[in-house]
Parts: C-alpha cells; sequence; structure tokens
C-alpha cells in the first residue's frame, strides 16, 4: 500500500512540476500554492521520506544565508549516491566536500575563471557557433546540441586545455548520455522510476530507468578515464593544461597521505560534476533566450539599437562592454529569472538538530529551497510571471541588482561555476544577437511561440526550430 502511494504520489508531483513549470503556463507554481496553505515552511511526505520546503526569498535567504551551517549539507538521496559513490562536489558531504569545493574553485581562478584568458576562449568559441549558424543561411534549425556542444567546449578547455569538433563522434555520444541522465532524472514519467528508488533503494534491480541512468554514468566515466589515461602520460608539472593536470599534481603530493582526498573517484566525480552543470545550465539558458527574442521581437531590437551605439561597426561584444549595456544585461538575468531552470534547487540537509522560525527541524532532514518561490515571489518582482526586463532596470534605465535573484542558489553551496556562467551568457548572448536576429521558422507566429517547459532535472524549452537571420 505504501508502495502504491508513493508511486501516485511521484506522479502527482511530477504533473505538478509540469503544471508549473513555466510562470506563462500557469501563473503559479502548485509547490509554491502550498506555501499558501501552509505558510513558508512546510512538511512533504515522499513516501517513507519526508523534506521540509523552504519558500519565499526572505526564507530561503534566511535559511541558507543566516543558518548556513546548519542547513549547509547535501541531502543524502538515494540515486545520487549510487550514482557517485558519495564523490565529486554537487553531492559529496563534511570534509571530503569542503577540500573538493575549495580546490576547485581555486583551481577556477588559477585557469582564469573571471578574467581575460577564460573571454579569450568563449569569443573563440563563439566564432565557432557564429559559424554553424551561419551555416544554415536563416533557414530552420534546432539549437539544442549546437548550444550544448559550444558551452560544453568552454568547460572542456578549462578541465582539458582542449576543445572538441562539433561533430567529433565520441564528444556527441558524451552529450546525448548527459542530455539523456538530465531528462531520466526529472521528466514526469521517465523520472518515476529513479524516484521510486530513492525511497526504495531495495527495489532498485525492478527499476529500468534507474539502470539506464548509472549505464550512462558508466560509459561517461569510460570516456572520462581514456581522457585521465591520457594527460597522465604527458603529465607536464611545469606545463599545466587545465583542472584535471591540478588535480593529478595534487594527487602526487599527497601521495604520501595514508587518507588524501584526492584519489581517483574525486577526480573522475569532480570532473563530471564540472563537465555536467557546465554543459547543462547554461546551453539551456541560453535556448530560452533564443526563443524569447522570437518571441519578443521588440525586445531583441532594442538590445541590437543598444549595441549598435556602444560597440563600434566590424566589432563583437566583450566584458568591458557590459557596463555599457544597461539593457542587454537586464535582458540576461531576466531569461535567467523567467526560465527558473532549476526551480527545486538542489536539496540541503541539516547536519544536527535545528531550531528555525519556530520550528525544530530533525538532524538529517531533507530542505527543499524552492528558488522558483524566490524567482517569482511577489514581494520582490513587480511582474513575477511576466518575461518582464524592467525588473532589472531602475527609473533612469541603469542596471539594478535584485536580491531576490537567486538563480544560482545562495549560501556555502551556491554554484561554483557561477562566474563563468555570467560570463558565457552575456558574450554568446550578445554575440549571437550582434550577428543574427532570431526568427521563427515560416508559416509559425511568435504567439504560435509555446513558452511551457519540457521537465526534466532542469526545465527545457519544448522542441523548437529557430531561425537565424545575418544582422544587415
Amino acid at each position: 500500500k505504501e508502495l502504491l502511494s508513493s508511486f501516485v504520489f511521484i506522479v502527482f508531483v511530477a504533473s505538478a512540476l509540469k503544471w508549473c513549470a513555466h510562470p506563462l503556463a500557469s501563473g503559479q507554481c502548485s509547490i509554491c500554492y502550498l506555501s499558501k496553505l501552509y505558510g513558508n515552511v512546510f512538511t512533504v511526505h515522499f513516501g517513507p521520506r519526508k523534506a521540509v520546503v523552504l519558500a519565499g526569498y526572505e526564507t530561503i535567504k534566511d535559511a541558507l544565508l543566516n543558518h548556513a551551517e546548519e542547513f549547509g549539507e547535501r541531502a543524502e538521496i538515494p540515486i545520487f549516491r549510487k550514482m557517485t559513490r558519495g564523490n565529486g562536489i554537487a553531492f559529496s558531504h563534511g570534509e571530503l566536500w569542503k577540500t573538493m569545493r575549495r580546490f576547485t574553485l581555486s583551481t577556477l581562478r588559477d585557469f582564469g575563471m573571471g578574467r581575460r584568458t577564460i573571454e579569450v576562449r568563449i569569443l573563440e568559441e563563439l566564432n565557432s557557433l557564429i559559424k554553424y549558424f551561419q551555416s544554415y543561411q536563416g533557414k530552420p534549425f534546432d539549437t539544442k546540441m549546437i548550444l550544448n556542444n559550444a558551452v560544453s567546449n568552454v568547460i572542456c578547455s578549462i578541465l582539458f586545455g582542449e576543445r572538441f569538433e562539433y561533430d567529433d563522434p565520441e564528444f556527441l555520444t558524451l552529450l546525448k548520455l548527459l542530455n539523456e541522465n538530465t531528462k531520466l532524472l526529472g521528466s514526469p514519467m521517465a523520472s518515476i522510476a529513479p524516484q521510486l528508488y530513492n525511497f526504495y533503494p531495495s527495489l532498485g534491480f525492478l527499476l529500468g530507468a534507474s539502470k539506464t541512468v548509472l549505464q550512462n554514468i558508466s560509459e561517461l566515466s569510460a570516456f572520462l578515464q581514456k581522457l585521465f589515461k591520457e594527460h597522465k602520460e604527458e603529465f607536464n608539472e611545469n606545463n599545466l593544461t587545465g583542472f584535471v593536470d591540478a588535480f593529478m599534481m595534487k594527487q602526487q603530493q599527497e601521495s604520501k597521505k595514508p587518507h588524501s582526498m584526492f584519489h581517483n573517484e574525486s577526480l573522475l566525480f569532480s570532473t563530471l560534476d564540472l563537465f555536467a552543470a557546465g554543459t547543462e545550465t547554461t546551453s539551456t539558458t541560453m535556448r530560452w533566450g533564443l526563443l524569447l527574442m522570437m518571441k519578443y521581437p521588440e525586445i531583441q531590437r532594442r538590445i541590437q539599437e543598444e549595441m549598435n551605439q556602444v560597440i563600434e561597426p566590424g566589432e563583437m561584444p566583450k566584458l568591458e562592454d557590459r557596463k555599457k549595456m544597461p539593457y542587454t544585461d537586464a535582458v540576461i538575468h531576466e531569461i535567467q529569472r523567467f526560465a527558473n531552470i532549476v526551480p527545486m534547487g538542489v536539496s540541503r540537509s541539516t547536519p544536527s538538530d535545528v531550531n528555525f522560525q519556530g520550528y525544530v527541524i530533525p538532524k538529517g532532514t531533507e530542505i527543499i529551497p524552492l528558488l522558483t518561490s524566490a524567482l517569482n515571489d511577489e514581494l520582490h518582482w513587480k511582474t513575477p510571471h511576466q518575461f518582464n526586463p524592467s525588473h532589472f532596470l531602475d527609473a533612469d534605465g541603469n542596471f539594478a541588482r535584485r536580491e531576490a535573484f537567486i538563480p544560482f542558489s545562495i549560501g556555502r553551496r551556491a554554484c561554483v561555476g557561477e562566474g563563468l556562467a555570467k560570463m558565457e551568457l552575456f558574450l554568446f548572448f550578445a554575440g549571437l544577437l550582434r550577428k543574427f536576429v532570431f526568427q521563427p521558422p515560416p508559416g509559425v507566429s511568435k504567439a504560435e511561440l509555446d513558452l511551457t517547459a519540457d521537465v526534466g532535472f532542469t526545465l527545457n524549452p519544448m522542441p523548437h526550430l529557430v531561425c537565424a537571420v545575418p544582422c544587415k
């Protein structure tokens, strides 16, 4: 009976996520609606497991910033435990997590995150992306894989010191496996098996989708192990090419320590975490951006007019131009807010009993920071369920930061790649709009463009075609 009720509840939650996946599609998130009934801190039961939901920006901020230690652990989710064996950055715990996160942030900075060197790499990739778009000569095409490829190549250059050609069969297979897992871990029906696995791990042998997820991880691991072997054979501590080389040097330095955390499994899953996170979220946001530009051509025109005023003819946007392009910056932030691609965040956990806003939350409780409730908080956004760049502009048209803008989460577990993602979004988005006007395919009106999200671990646009017409 409990198993059946869990199955029914998962279908309900998945359907609810589908219903609330995008503001224009629904008007209000179903789980946000529960906060109207039960307050900004409430419990939901997932079969034998329960989780505490934090809703609204003020509540999330209070928990993740003011009570950072109390809400600082990652929830123990069986499917991710099975995938990573507790290693990596995203789903590790305790001292291992602290060590890996500290090393990762330091290494990413060493290899140029937030600096001119990474900007050069992004602009080089943008040139390849523009050539690909130009090859369609204004005819309709699907941007999903090519944007995945381009964004992934940026993180690959940081991880491995190299990029891959867009038609590289191994690279395409790798991205396909990542996309499939993202879908399986979150889509309404496909995710039933992984979610049941989370509630009843002992039934894993019955759940085919969970096996597919784990098989995909195995294939991804094999691909990375092959790259690690090549890097080990060519390793030169005086010429570190990226994160992998830096990790291998750290392994050498700690080789005599009996319990070093810099072992091969940490290398594998830290690399996989960075690769996956550095590909999926930014490319998905870019796809939403181009779709929204087709939906709102007047906003697209205004961005291009702003660029024409700021950037010399024949030149491309650079990071230094962002401060001179407040409207473009506002649109990019609004794309992230409106697209809302990780609506439920990634679950946290309480490492000890917590007294929070009048509630006692027991040790080990799963915590869901409902990011969508902050990105659509009516106390912080004038028109939360509409695409409205003026959310990020003051009365004089200057760019205005908003504290409830937390697509990367906040606190100790905030996204380590936030700085890189912001650079990529500006340079790719502004660069593409510098070269192209994006239009719906012939016979499709802007009113017919669907802004309903396709639910997975992240919220993707529904499949659609784009026409990239060269600017005159």
